[in-house]
């Protein structure tokens, strides 16, 4: 592994323990946004990358690159019982970080000052390693890559992601021309962060590129500008030159962390009935290729933000729209342990009682879709998910308990078409990932 440059190391380090990282207060909790705790939550990494459904418990956590604890809070609330270990190059930020959990009274975490480089110290083996808006900032991806893989558990995952060059061109634009006039020749603080103030408030409202990066006077806090026009270090990347350093690493890519804005499907007005070219190209593209036409197609991703791991020599899980029926019979469902709250109890069986479709999508809107459920489908699914995991086959005989007979003929319904009627169900729910399938 390569040596890291100690002049930049030191001048990354110096700029986070000058203005530490998000600079939020303690009070700050994602406890009530199951958005934030679904992307950190083991279960939706683990299912997604391996199709399987796991227990947090016991699970060891490291967040790399951890700032002042923010994303280590998110580990921590999001995996019941697991252990979230901190690692950072700013002594203030860890010291940060450290307030920041002790205030929530989450007890089963631990920070550390360290260099990515230098993670074998530890002496730890990890399940899933958040690196969340650090690799661009290494002098070396593929050494940070290799640290980490050094310390990751066979089937653990990695969380890693790189600036895209195409997303946050603007930003990278604006870098370059306060870099030009030498704001970022050393360390930027208090001077150099009014000089962008003072630049973008006295232009006129139609120069490009601040309206490009959405320069709001009003609205332009120190770390913000910190972390953006003045970023030490930030440079931007592509889904290939990604693909180049896994490679390098040998790590597996196994998804995007936010894989529905990367669906090239996405794309098109009607993704069943694409254009002859694409719909014989597509379904033979890598899964790079797809990648890299979404980003120079639609570059709305700030992040290329993905799931990796370890290569996996056993086969890939089959995907659900794969199965056969006795895949299904055998199969258990699991609600998604970020969808069992009170409001979404509440919601739901008043839904139930005045028979109105259940929109399970209002209590995990990022997903960005719109899932509504028929009300005594609802009744048969969740409130018994919500109590404990169950077999395709239990909900279907809830399904018959619930709804015995076919409203236009009075006969009763017989199991195969109750089966197919919940198979149908379950599979538009697992496709957004609020309900969890496991056959193993």
């Amino acid at each position: 592994m390569s040596v890291p440059d100690p002049e930049f190391l030191e001048r990354i380090r110096r700029q986070f323990d000058h203005c530490p990282y998000p600079n939020i207060p303690v009070e700050k909790s994602y406890a009530n946004q199951p958005d934030t705790l679904y992307v950190h939550s083991l279960i939706t990494a683990f299912y997604r990358c391996h199709g399987k459904v796991i227990d947090t418990d016991g699970k060891l956590i490291l967040d790399a690159g951890c700032g002042t604890g923010l994303k280590a809070l998110a580990l921590a609330q999001a995996n019941p019982g697991a252990r979230v270990v901190g690692v950072d190059i700013s002594s203030e930020s860890v010291g940060f970080a450290q307030k920041r959990l002790e205030y929530h009274g989450a007890t089963n975490c631990e920070f550390h000052v360290l260099a990515l480089e230098d993670l074998e110290q530890l002496g730890m083996t990890f399940d899933y390693i958040n690196c969340d808006e650090v690799l661009y900032l290494l002098d070396n991806q593929v050494a940070g890559l290799q640290a980490f893989k050094n310390v990751l558990k066979p089937e653990g995952i990695l969380r890693v992601n790189l600036h895209s060059t195409y997303g946050r061109s603007n930003m990278l634009r604006s870098q370059r021309a306060f870099n030009r006039m030498g704001l970022m020749d050393s360390n930027p603080e208090e001077t150099e962060i009014a000089i962008v103030r003072d630049t973008f408030n006295a232009m006129h409202d139609h120069i490009l590129l601040k309206q490009m990066i959405g320069w709001n006077e009003q609205d332009c806090p120190d770390e913000s500008i910190l972390a953006n026009q003045l970023l030490v270090g930030d440079r931007g990347f592509s889904v290939p030159e990604m693909f180049n350093f896994l490679n390098a690493s040998d790590l597996e890519f196994f998804s995007m962390v936010e894989w529905r804005k990367w669906d090239i499907y996405n794309l098109f007005k009607e993704p069943e009935n694409l254009p002859v070219f694409w719909a014989m190209t597509l379904p033979e593209a890598s899964e790079e290729d797809k990648l890299a036409l979404v980003e120079l197609f639609h570059s709305i991703n700030r992040l290329i933000d993905v799931w990796c791991g370890h290569p996996q020599s056993r086969p890939e899980p089959r995907p659900v729209s794969a199965w056969t029926d006795p895949d299904w019979q055998g199969a258990t469902v699991y609600l998604h342990p970020q969808l069992k709250t009170e409001p979404f109890r509440e919601q739901l069986y008043h839904c139930i009682k005045i028979l109105n479709p259940f929109e399970i999508s209002r209590f995990l809107p990022g997903l960005g879709l719109s899932t509504l459920v028929d009300a005594t489908m609802a009744a048969a699914l969740f409130v018994p998910l919500l109590e404990q995991s169950q077999t395709v086959l239990e909900l279907v005989n809830r399904w018959q308990t619930l709804h015995p007979v076919n409203p236009e003929t009075l006969e009763p319904v017989p199991f195969d078409e109750a089966f197919v009627l919940v198979q149908a169900a379950l599979r538009n729910l697992e496709a957004g990932t609020y309900i969890l399938l496991d056959h193993s």
